[in-house]
């Protein structure tokens, strides 16, 4: 089952979305397939949803070639992660993380070593031995 997101998002990483279909076509067509009051469409619906945008994606194909056309457009491809938070490898984290920097009461949560002193760096500790 899909959603109206997780379908718009397979049509721009597949390439159906372009300048003859637009993100409002897609949009669009999914309302017209999806049940009444549902949020998903079936594959049978996704099946026909893909039939009716391939005579709009391939105008110039007929309709059995813009089918196929739509189904190699469409078959084999996994989710993509565009957009997905990469891990940092230098700049900014390094000089964020270098603990020679600190100044002030921030310095003091870290001993020589630059490690941190965890409970004792945070907080003045009393100490009740008795003097």
């Amino acid at each position: 089952e899909l959603n109206n997101k997780k379908f718009s998002k397979l049509c721009k990483e597949t390439g159906i979305i372009g300048k003859l279909v637009t993100s409002t076509d897609i949009d669009i067509i999914f309302s017209k397939y999806k049940p009444k009051g549902g949020r998903t469409i079936t594959i049978k619906e996704f099946t026909i949803i893909l039939d009716e945008l391939s005579g709009k994606r391939f105008p110039k194909k007929s309709g059995g070639d813009a089918k196929e056309a739509m189904r190699e457009l469409v078959s084999g491809k996994a989710p993509g992660t565009k957009g997905t938070t990469k891990i940092s490898k230098k700049g900014a984290t390094d000089r964020l993380t270098d603990t020679s920097k600190y100044t002030g009461s921030h310095k003091e949560r870290f001993g020589a070593d630059g490690k941190g002193l965890g409970l004792e760096g945070r907080e003045d500790v009393i100490e009740d031995d008795g003097y």
